[in-house]
Parts: C-alpha cells; structure tokens; sequence
C-alpha cells in the first residue's frame, strides 16, 4: 500500500514532549509573572540596591526568555532520547513483521521485561508467528501427502490403461473392475479433500442442527456395513441442537460410525453412538470395541493421510482422511474433538459444539 511520506512516530513524540514541556514551563512562569506584576511593590529593597518595579520586570523576563530557550533545546533532546528508549520494542516488532513478509516465520521477537503494552504486543506476534509456521508446515506436509495419495490411483490406472492399448485382448472384465476401483478411489479422496477445504473455509451456511438425529441417520445408513461384519450398533442420548451446516455434520457424524466399524474388533464387536446436552453445549460420542492403542498412536491419528499402522486395516480403510474431516468440521463449527483410547481397547472419539438456543 503507497502512502505519502510523513514524520516519524518519534519525531512526532519527540516534538509532542518538547512542546508540552515548554508550554508546562512557559504557564509558570506566566504564574510568577503575573504574581510579581500584581504583588511587587514600586520600589523594593534588594541586597544589591534599591529597585523600581520596572527594571526588576525586565530582568525576570529577559530571564524567563533564557529559560524558556533552554526547555525548548533540552525537551528536544530529552524527548529524542526517551521516544527512542521507549519505542525500541516496536522497531524489533516491526523488523520481525518485516521479516515474517519475506517467508521467515522460524525467528521469535522474546522482548524481555517485565509486561507492558509492547510485552504483549510482542508477546501476541510471537504465538501468531508459531501458529502460522505450525500452519504453513502443517499445508506443505498436507500438499506432499495429498500429491502422493492422488499418485498412487493415477498411476495405477496408467498401467492399466498401457496395457489395455498394447494388447486389447488383454481388456477383460477383471482389468475393468480394477481400473473401476482404483478410478472411484481417485474420486473418493478428490470428494474428501474438497469436502476437508470447504470446511476449512467455513464456506456453508448455517441452521438449526439436532445431532441425535443425525446420529440415528448415520447408524441406519451405516447399519449393513456393521452387520455384515457381526457389529452391533447402539445408539442413545437425548436431543442435542447446534447451529451449523447439516451436511458438514451429518459427514462428521458418519465418518465417526464409519470409522468405528472398520476399525473394529473381529466380531462381536460393539460401537456406541451417544448424544448430550448441557447449559452450553452438546456432545456427541462414538466409541469402539477394538485393538488397545497408546496414547501416542491415538494422538497421530487426526492427521491428514495418517490412517494409524497398529490398526486394523481392511478394504474400508478410506482415503486417511476420515479424522482430518472431522477435525476441520469441529473446528469450523467452534467445537472441540478429543480422541482417547478405550481401556479394554478401541477409541472413544468426543465431539463437543455450542448449544442452540432458540432466540
């Protein structure tokens, strides 16, 4: 953005301190001219002599005028002085901002001190600082991942292609199937990630939400998976009204059962779907029978692309984007997920969101 040259912040502190000193200097000695002019009687006795009240006026403002002088040059100076002391925070902040522009965002301003409003400052762009290197580090790592994950299917379905065109006798309906799956699972992940920037843009609109209904939806939809793995499904809890964007969440509440069934025991296996509600918020809550898993692994798990290596893996396995969704949908919503593991094995997964209140 161009902007005209203009003073300094110092200059301007610089010349605001010098001339409130000299008007603070030039009121006294008003004061004490206005006292003398008013109580100095005509002639007066000093030790020197004897003086009219006229000479005794006109040395005292030849003085005032030195005065008035020397509070102008030392206001001047002082006041360059202090405003340099004290804005010293703010040309480090400003040298950081700078660099931070130029793609640095690894270097940390730690203004010392004690608190003060620069503290903060300084304090606050820090934390910006690493948010936005964790953020920036977090997208690369997502891009590298996402490229790798969208290669896979491509070039699989390459190969298969080459071979269907070198040798068509070779295009049975096996190749088809194949080049099928491999195509709807390029489909599926591209689905995912748009479905993961949406969420992350907070592009949708908002309504009223009940997520126990939801819930009910997700279990029925998802009801012949679980059977046909001998699962049980059990849902419960009361009604649970949020504001949001109900698509976003029914994605959210069916990637959870989804996730709670592939990721299950051999049957019999069990996966609880509850909903609550407090003063300020509801609660939805999917746990799992399954493999016993460390806080460690359970903590990796919401990471783009990271579909958990101790657990089970089957042909349900997903595009590794199951959690992420879930994690920016929570987010988007101004909720809070927590992943922890199950003492006899399995993952409990807890979302919370603000409660609607009618208005």
């Amino acid at each position: 953005m161009d902007r005209k040259p203009g003073l300094s912040v110092r200059l301007k502190l610089t010349l605001s301190y010098a001339g409130f000193l000299m008007l603070a200097g030039a009121l006294l000695l008003l004061t004490v001219w206005v006292f003398l002019r008013s109580h100095l009687p005509d002639i007066a006795v000093m030790p020197g002599g004897v003086l009219n009240r006229a000479t005794l006026m006109s040395t005292f403002t030849s003085a005032a005028g030195v005065v008035v002088v020397f509070l102008l040059v030392f206001g001047l100076l002082g006041g360059w002085i202090l405003s340099g002391r004290m804005l010293a925070p703010l040309t480090r902040i400003t040298d950081a901002a700078r660099m931070a522009t130029d793609g640095s965002l690894s270097h940390r301003i730690l203004l010392d001190g004690r608190k003060d409003e620069f503290r903060e400052l300084a304090d606050a762009f820090d934390v910006m600082l690493a948010r936005l290197e964790a953020h920036v580090a977090e997208q690369q790592r997502f891009a590298a991942n996402a490229s790798h994950e969208l290669r896979t299917p491509l070039a699989i379905s390459q190969a298969l292609l080459e071979v269907a065109r070198t040798d068509p006798a070779q295009m049975s309906g096996e190749l088809v199937d194949r080049l099928h799956a491999v195509n709807a699972r390029a489909i599926d992940l591209t689905e995912a990630l748009l479905l993961l920037s949406q969420a992350d843009q907070r592009a949708f609109s908002r309504e009223r939400v009940d997520l126990s209904l939801l819930a009910e939806e997700a279990t029925e939809t998802l009801l012949p998976l679980a059977e046909k793995r001998g699962l049980t499904l059990e849902t419960s809890g009361d009604v649970a009204p949020t504001h949001g964007s109900r698509a976003l969440l029914l994605q959210l509440t069916t990637n959870l059962v989804h996730n709670a069934i592939v990721h299950n025991r051999p049957a019999p296996g069990t996966v609880w779907v509850t909903t609550a509600v407090d003063a300020k918020s509801v609660v939805l809550t999917v746990e799992n029978t399954g493999e016993p898993l460390t806080p460690q692994l359970v903590s990796t798990l919401v990471e783009p692309f990271r579909r958990g290596t101790d657990r089970v893996r089957t042909d349900h396995a997903g595009a590794g984007l199951g959690l992420a969704i879930v994690r920016s949908i929570t987010q988007a919503h101004d909720g809070t997920l927590t992943l922890t593991p199950r003492p006899g094995g399995g993952l409990r997964t807890t979302v919370q969101l603000p409660r609607w209140w009618l208005r």
